[in-house]
Parts: structure tokens; sequence; C-alpha cells
């Protein structure tokens, strides 16, 4: 049975750290944007949301559907 592509380059160990990564990059976004006006240098802050997402927020939901399914598909009874 061959990986699925999507789930190995978005998908996380768990539904827990995938969540924690998708407000990790939130609170990014939200502080550069609300920065941004007086510190243009702000912006950057998107690079590392980025990189938390994995690209876009569209991205990250996708991780989070691969995540979900990776656990209902592999049986994973918790202790995995």
């Amino acid at each position: 049975m061959t990986e699925d592509p999507t789930a190995a380059m978005f998908a996380s160990r768990s539904v827990t750290e995938h969540l924690v990564r998708g407000v990790v990059g939130l609170v990014l976004v939200v502080l550069s944007l609300a920065y941004a006006g007086a510190h243009p240098a702000a912006l950057l802050g998107l690079v590392p949301a980025a990189v938390a997402w994995r690209g876009c927020p569209t991205c990250w939901a996708l991780g989070l559907a691969a995540t979900v399914s990776r656990g209902r598909v592999s049986g994973c009874d918790g202790t995995c």
C-alpha cells in the first residue's frame, strides 16, 4: 500500500499537534497584521506562520483532514 502524498506532506503525528500549529500560525498572522501599520518589518512574522501552517490556511485545513483520516484508516487505538 502506498502512502498518500497529501498525508506525507501536510499531516501531523496527532490532531492536538496539528491544532497547536494552527493556533500558533493564527496568532503570528494576527500580530503581524496588527503591528504592520507602525512597523512594516512586522510582516516578516507571516513567514513563520506559513511554516507553522506548512503553507496557507487551506494547506493547514487539508493537513487537519489528513491527520484525522490517518488515525481512522490506520486503526489507531490511542496507543500509537
